[in-house]
């Protein structure tokens, strides 16, 4: 079987056909050309079990609790409890941002989401404090990639489905990189405040007031330790976690009135149609994957891997030129589906770790949705500030490096991201 099935899906993916739809009309197409219509029924078979999976249950039950938390009014909190600890900080709402965007990582594991409620509430305030609007959106687009980094993630439960890895192996490989991340940006942050004159955002709080804002944050900011204790000592499993989550969320937001009954119904029905274009999405993926698996493109891109080089250190280099590249053009849920099961075997024959080259990809195309020109979180960012998507993209151009050196560290520092999982079993 050729790989005309690629071309195809390029071709029609450039022509602006949905890629759910994409996946599947390319590989079906493909066969019509090659009379070898009887793999359509491999197709449909695949497409449905693709999505009939226990673990992927989690999904629709992360973006619940995250679409809860967003609603409920739990991203003031947030700030507040950012703003007692770093608002005295040079560049202090700057550096709020990206410390809510930490703790909201936590809560919803969503770019968009965190991007979407910060940015509404951040981008207007640091406008009036004497920040560019450019700069308010571009510094809420760069900390935004963090939630799918920091667990829960999004996009590790779909890596893992797809590549067979242990989802509590890769949320516990997530944890250093998504504070790499974070702590980086901020330090970027510090630098171009003082080289811009950016004031802080309020005066040094005493303990006493960051005790009260950590107080009134305090049930939110447990969310994360129910979540990643219960997963990470064993108690429940990734799919049970995220319904602990769900439940826990509504129950803390209806206690405190932040929600009410009324509220539920059109929750749940944001939630299940995000829900549904995701798992069709995987199911389709995963449909693609077989045509892939049976074409035998992973050896043949494997035999062009090694034809450019044997060093496993130079092919990571290679890959991560690929993904920042893939990642320009493909969201980062799609582009795992697609690249995954080709890299995932590539990189295994050249003794990487599959868990630590789990998280490489990740990173990359998480941070890929802020990269020109199809980057998502540079549309959602556009959309809350005003500011055109070219005008927010030459001001990130300082946190795209900060992305791309945090990216090179995880790479080839593989401490970084295999020390926490090897300590809690997860990873030899």
């Amino acid at each position: 079987m050729g790989i005309s099935f690629f071309w195809i899906l390029l071709s029609v993916m450039f022509l602006g056909m949905p890629v759910a739809f994409a996946l599947l009309f390319a590989p079906g197409l493909s066969l019509f050309l090659e009379g070898k219509e009887m793999f359509y029924l491999l197709l449909t078979q695949r497409l449905y079990n693709g999505i009939d999976s226990f673990p992927l249950m989690a999904i629709p039950f992360f973006m619940l609790a995250g679409e809860v938390m967003n609603r409920s009014g739990i991203t003031l909190s947030l700030v507040q409890v950012s703003q007692a600890f770093i608002g005295h900080l040079r560049g202090g709402l700057a550096q709020i941002n990206i410390l809510s965007s930490m703790l909201f990582a936590g809560l919803s594991g969503s770019a968009v989401a965190d991007c979407s409620a910060l940015g509404k509430m951040l981008i207007p305030a640091m406008e009036k404090n004497g920040y560019s609007r450019r700069f308010a959106a571009a510094v809420t687009a760069a900390s935004s990639v963090i939630g799918p980094i920091i667990p829960p993630s999004g996009i590790m439960i779909l890596y893992a489905f797809v590549m067979n890895v242990s989802v509590g192996g890769l949320f516990a490989a997530g944890l250093v990189p998504g504070f790499l991340v974070g702590i980086s940006l901020m330090a970027m942050t510090w630098f171009l405040a003082r080289r811009r004159g950016y004031k802080v955002a309020s005066e040094k709080a005493t303990w006493p007031e960051r005790g009260a804002a950590v107080k009134q944050a305090f049930w939110p900011l447990l969310t994360p330790v129910i979540l990643l204790g219960g997963i990470l000592s064993g108690v429940f499993t990734p799919t049970e976690a995220a319904a602990v989550a769900a439940a826990y969320a509504l129950i803390v937001s209806l206690l405190s009135k932040t929600m009410t009954v009324s509220n539920l119904p059109s929750l749940f029905y944001a939630t299940a149609k995000s829900s549904a274009v995701i798992l069709f999405l995987v199911g389709s993926a995963v449909a693609f994957s077989s045509v892939i698996s049976l074409s035998g493109a992973p050896q043949k891109v494997a035999a062009i891997m090694v034809s450019l080089t044997e060093n496993p250190l130079l092919l990571l280099l290679i890959i991560n030129l690929l993904l920042l590249f893939v990642g320009m053009f493909l969201d980062a849920g799609p582009a795992i589906l697609i690249l995954g099961p080709i890299l995932g075997p590539i990189v295994t024959q050249f003794g990487i770790d599959p868990l630590h080259f789990a998280i490489v990809m990740c990173v990359n195309l998480t941070i890929g949705l802020t990269t020109p020109p199809m980057g998502l979180v540079l549309f959602v960012a556009s959309s809350v500030s005003g500011e055109r998507v070219e005008t927010i993209s030459r001001e990130m151009l300082p946190y795209l490096a900060v992305h791309i050196f945090v990216i090179l560290l995880i790479t080839y520092i593989p401490a970084l991201t295999m020390t926490l999982p090897r300590l809690l079993g997860f990873a030899s």
